[in-house]
């Protein structure tokens, strides 16, 4: 099967991390596939397929698609275009959603209709599945996110003297992490630290975001107290979660939520508010702890696995079980499986 996944940047993320793995994962099992970038897309992940630059900085034209079997869409903005391609039968569109746009980003009256145009609809969990079901009427496939190998438990937070709470920020600015919650987060870290001053208490972001944003770089200057780490690839990150007795995501609107699942891989206890996304891995009292926002209790749940040791072994152990469970192979499985049984429907 020939592939074309067009695909405006590779910068470091979940999304992006969905799209690498794919691609990586196809080509790995045999498939033709070839990826479409602009010229200043960035490519933060390696990837083992055909990587094509078209001749614009930000934007793919209908004109730059090869003919193959299935074209893969996966960001409103690049519809349009994969839908033109798909009508002068350059392949059968796919709209990988790796988020559902219209519910959190600007311009939602343009990202909206752009659900009305492909058919073929592939999502990351049941929660996102049922949003665009009501919505729009499509019976999405699941194709769920994995973990990459690199994410394991260690066994080294049971050498460290302190106890260490850790949490991802991403950059603010753009209005693209609003749905993270960030403010919140730190205020509840505040009371933690204030409670716990002994507690270790670390905030993680990608180098090139806490490079280019004073917002990251106000928050690591006002709070001195708390450890700024910026890993710039798996190995880094995944150490940084086994440093972490207990992670913590604040994201209140997420497809699939992959941050807290790389965490459990690890063996970090989970505290989370709800997003959608992490229903599928995450169960409250069994192998995490999970609040929804309105109930403002993220700082009571993390100061409740401080204090209960047992409490926060038992869930960390059963959240690195249920973790296991999410490999990549399992999601290129699901996603090929997808894609042929779309063109079989045809």
């Amino acid at each position: 099967m020939t592939v074309t996944f067009p695909i405006i940047t590779l910068s470091i993320g979940g999304a992006q991390r969905m799209l690498a793995e794919m691609v990586n994962g196809l080509s790995a099992k045999g498939h033709d596939v070839t990826v479409l970038m602009p010229l200043n897309g960035a490519l933060n992940y390696s990837i083992n397929a055909k990587i094509v630059r078209t001749k614009q900085h930000y934007l793919i034209h209908e004109s730059e698609y090869p003919k193959s079997d299935v074209i893969v869409s996966n960001f409103y903005t690049i519809v349009p275009g994969v839908h033109q391609a798909s009508l002068k039968g350059k392949g059968v569109h796919v709209r990988l959603s790796l988020c559902y746009e219209p519910s959190f980003l600007p311009e939602n009256q343009v990202s909206f209709p752009t659900y009305h145009i492909s058919e073929h609809i592939v999502v990351l969990s049941n929660w996102q599945k049922q949003i665009i079901a009501l919505n729009h009427g499509h019976q999405a496939h699941i194709v769920p996110v994995g973990v990459g190998t690199a994410f394991k438990n260690m066994h080294i937070r049971n050498t460290q003297s302190q106890l260490q709470i850790s949490a991802i920020m991403r950059r603010p600015e753009g209005g693209y992490s609003w749905h993270r919650e960030q403010e919140y987060l730190i205020s509840q870290l505040e009371i933690v630290q204030a409670r716990y001053p002994h507690v270790r208490i670390n905030l993680m972001s990608p180098p090139e975001e806490f490079n280019s944003s004073p917002l990251l770089q106000a928050v690591k200057a006002s709070h001195p107290a708390f450890r700024y780490l910026t890993p710039g690839h798996d190995g880094a990150m995944a150490y940084h979660y086994n440093e972490t007795d207990i992670f913590v995501n604040s994201s209140t609107y997420d497809s699939a939520s992959l941050p807290g699942l790389e965490a459990m891989r690890c063996g970090a206890a989970l505290v989370t508010t709800y997003n959608g996304g992490n229903m599928d891995y995450c169960r409250h009292e069994q192998n995490g702890l999970m609040s929804y926002r309105y109930e403002n209790r993220l700082a009571a749940d993390v100061s409740r696995l401080i204090e209960d040791a047992d409490l926060r072994r038992r869930l960390a152990a059963a959240g690195e079980a249920e973790a296991a469970k999410w490999t990549w192979e399992r999601s290129v499985n699901a996603f090929e499986k997808a894609l042929y049984e779309i063109r079989a429907s045809r």
